[in-house]
């Protein structure tokens, strides 16, 4: 018997609910556009996924009047980034000084973050959010993009829209479906996420531990560290067959205050692998299709700025198409000019990652002796002007957005 295939309309179908996909939600939602945002999941509960939201993202959040609210949410403040080289402990970034109403860092769980945007994005009556709906094709009419289609739990969805956009992660299925071309830019590592708990006496704030053959990152969660183990790429096979016990000897030698702790990584379920991806679309655009975030551009963990791309894309897609969207008159230029604005920021990030990949990551994993303190990072220790330099890449980057489009239901 066949299943009965459901048919929805919108002005413009988001597939995939991340941090581009629901921004964007939110923004053309608000602007009077109508919106319809597909997810897979049933809510946004998984673990170790981005959760930086950098100063630039929370300018956008204020520019809303949304960033008292959003900071009820549970997180934590970063105002400065530390290194722990060797046996010395250097500043690197000190963000106090940023041109912005937050001068800090927000780590907070990506559930909340997009849970929070899900919420205020569905006071606008041109919002709709649809989980369980998983995309698995985009439907081509005249060599144009007219939709896309989706698997849920009561059967075969279409979407029919006049803009579709691919927000669904660096292993878009819109991507791959609209045979968009890939420029694959490469990254040397892969990283391992697992969650230890912390105990009184630890340090009181994230940092990156940096040691012969060594890199992880401890990321402050109050009652647990989230650890990021960066690895040479392809090598985790390996790093299983040494079995877990030489793998928690390995973190308590890095780190020794971890030590009486590694034995609650139980098994390696408890330790996920995340796939490092630099790359970017030739082409971001097809007639009435158009991708953003990850799905247009996948960052390396460098600096965290993957999400923070994510979202500035989004406020920019929105900035351009929501006027042609709410009256009719979308064109193929204004999704190539998201391109343009767009492009020029997310190559000068990567190109920065890649050169931190070459010459520091790289290096350090390959190193079998002690790791000595290059020039770079000796001068932001004794020189504190400087170390505004990466907080201002970090934290706001190339080419921020603002957002230019109107509250359409704001009373008044």
């Amino acid at each position: 018997m066949n299943e009965r295939q459901e048919v929805l309309r919108a002005r413009c179908c988001i597939a995939g609910g991340g941090p581009a996909g629901m921004m964007l939600g939110l923004l053309l939602a608000r602007a009077g556009v109508d919106v319809m945002v597909l997810e897979k999941h049933a809510d946004f509960l998984r673990d170790f996924r981005g959760d930086t939201i950098h100063p630039s993202t929370l300018e956008v959040m204020h520019e809303l009047g949304l960033l008292d609210g959003f900071l009820e949410r549970p997180h934590q403040e970063l105002r400065e980034i530390k290194g722990w080289i060797g046996d010395a402990i250097v500043p690197i970034a000190d963000f106090s000084h940023l041109p912005t109403r937050c001068k800090f860092i927000a780590f907070m769980p990506q559930w909340e973050f997009l849970d929070f945007l899900a919420s205020r994005a569905a006071r606008s009556a041109t919002f709709r959010l649809r989980t369980q709906a998983e995309v698995t094709d985009v439907i081509e009419e005249n060599a144009r993009i007219i939709g896309v289609r989706a698997r849920t739990p009561t059967g075969p969805l279409e979407v029919r829209a006049e803009l579709t956009i691919g927000a669904d992660g660096r292993h878009s299925t819109v991507r791959d479906a609209a045979r968009l071309e890939i420029m694959n830019i490469g990254a040397p590592m892969d990283v391992l996420w697992m969650k230890v708990s912390q105990r009184p006496g630890d340090p009181k704030s994230s940092l990156g531990r940096f040691d012969a053959g060594h890199i992880l990152a401890l990321i402050d969660r109050r009652d647990y560290w989230q650890c990021a183990f960066v690895i040479p790429k392809g090598t985790f096979e390996e790093i299983r067959r040494r079995g877990l016990p030489a793998f928690r000897d390995e973190l308590a030698r890095l780190v020794p205050f971890l030590a009486d702790r590694v034995g609650e990584l139980a098994d390696w379920n408890d330790i996920k692998l995340l796939t490092v991806a630099v790359d970017r679309l030739r082409q971001w655009s097809r007639p009435g299709l158009l991708c953003i975030g990850d799905a247009a551009h996948a960052m390396s963990p460098i600096g965290g700025v993957g999400i923070n791309l994510a979202i500035q894309d989004a406020v920019a897609a929105a900035n351009i198409l929501a006027a042609p969207l709410r009256h009719g008159s979308l064109a193929l230029e204004h999704l190539r000019a998201v391109q343009r604005r767009r492009e020029w920021p997310t190559r000068l990030t990567q190109g920065m990652q890649v050169l931190i990949q070459n010459r520091v990551i790289r290096r350090v994993l390959g190193r079998t002796g002690a790791v000595r303190l290059p020039l770079p990072l000796r001068l932001l220790r004794d020189c504190p002007v400087l170390r505004r330099i990466p907080a201002r890449l970090i934290g706001i980057g190339f080419r921020p957005e603002h957002v230019r489009t109107p509250d359409a239901f704001a009373s008044g």
